[in-house]
This record gives structure tokens, C-alpha cells and sequence, in this order.
């Protein structure tokens, strides 16, 4: 049986936090959006809605109609080797996991992503909106990602992670001025600007 991968990442630009790459896994020919009714990219949805599909997709998983996994790069890696590096890195681990045999079908990435070049793939611009497989796995990462910065905001409470997700609102500029970076900020993305 033929198959094929969605892949998608959330967390990009943030200022905190990792970044984390959502791959799906289905049969070809299995009609994601019948199952996954009013799934879209995530971003274009609401907390609410994202997290209904979420809870769906784990059903499916149970049911064993759709693999998925999302994997995580620290900031410490963003850190020392870039954002480009994490996600590749993110998303070969996720890739390997669900297809170890390449030639079991085919990976549709969103953007700019390229999976491993043993795999047959097709980078689409606009993916997370008009591929299904790549908005599952855009939701899945945005979910996960959200879910583990709540997390991380009891334990760096004066930043309010839980809001923003680590994004460089005024808020959270406000809170690094005040109180400076956690442990969870990537260094390399933060810059103040000294007159302000």
C-alpha cells in the first residue's frame, strides 16, 4: 500500500520555546477532510477548533487510520546551530520514525521544508492550506507546541508564556526588559533594542 506524509512546523519565529515538526502519515486515498471535518491551516482556525481536531486525530490514531508524531528542537539548539538546522533536524527524526522505507510512498512538505533526500517528496507553497495530510500536521505541531508553553509558563511564570507562546508581542518585550531571559529564550533571537 501506498502512502503518504504531511509535514508542517509551528514555532518558527518565536523568541521562547522550541520548535516543533508535525508529520502525518495516511494511506493514500483516505479522505482526511470527511474525517477531519472544517480542518484547515491551523493558523486560519481557533484554539478551540485546533484542539477538537487534535483530540480527533488521537482517535484516529487509536483507530490505526493515521500515524503522526511531532518532534521538538530545543531552543538550545536553535541556539548553537540555527533555526534551519532544528527543524531538518526535527523534521528527519519524524520522517525516519513514521516511513523508515522511503519507497512506502511519498512526503508533501509546506513552504520552504525539504524532508531527507531519499525520500520522494513535493514541497508545496501554501501546503498548510490546500494539502490535507500537510494541515493535519500543521495542527498537530501548533497543538503540541501551544500545549508545552502552557506548560513552561507555571514554570517561568513572569513571562506569559501561556498568552503569547513565546511570539515577541510588547507584552513579552516588556516582561524580558523587566526581568531578563529564562532559561527556555533563544538568545540568539532576542534583541533589545538599548534606547527603549
Amino acid at each position: 500500500m501506498a502512502y503518504i506524509i504531511g509535514i508542517d512546523e509551528a514555532g518558527r519565529g518565536p523568541l521562547a520555546g522550541p520548535v516543533a515538526v508535525g508529520v502525518v502519515k495516511v494511506a493514500e486515498g483516505f479522505d482526511l477532510l470527511s474525517v477531519f471535518p472544517g480542518l484547515n491551516d491551523s493558523k486560519k482556525l481557533s484554539e478551540k477548533k485546533r484542539e477538537a481536531l487534535f483530540l480527533k486525530l488521537q482517535e484516529e490514531i487509536k483507530n490505526g487510520n493515521v500515524q503522526a508524531v511531532v518532534c521538538l528542537s530545543s531552543e538550545k539548539m536553535i541556539d548553537e546551530k540555527g533555526i534551519a538546522f532544528a527543524i531538518r533536524h526535527a523534521l528527519g527524526r519524524g520522517v525516519r520514525k513514521l516511513m523508515p522505507d522511503p519507497a512506502e510512498g511519498k512526503v508533501f512538505l509546506d513552504g520552504s521544508l525539504k524532508a531527507p533526500p531519499e525520500y520522494e517528496q513535493e514541497t508545496i507553497i501554501g501546503g498548510d492550506a490546500t494539502v490535507p495530510a500537510i494541515m493535519l500536521a500543521s495542527v498537530a505541531a501548533k497543538v503540541t507546541r501551544d500545549r508545552l508553553m502552557k506548560k513552561l509558563a507555571l514554570e517561568h511564570p513572569l513571562y506569559g508564556f501561556d498568552i503569547h507562546k513565546g511570539y515577541g508581542t510588547k507584552a513579552h518585550m516588556t516582561a524580558v526588559r523587566e526581568h531578563g531571559l529564562c532559561a527556555i529564550h533563544r538568545t540568539s533571537f532576542v534583541h533589545l533594542d538599548p534606547q527603549s
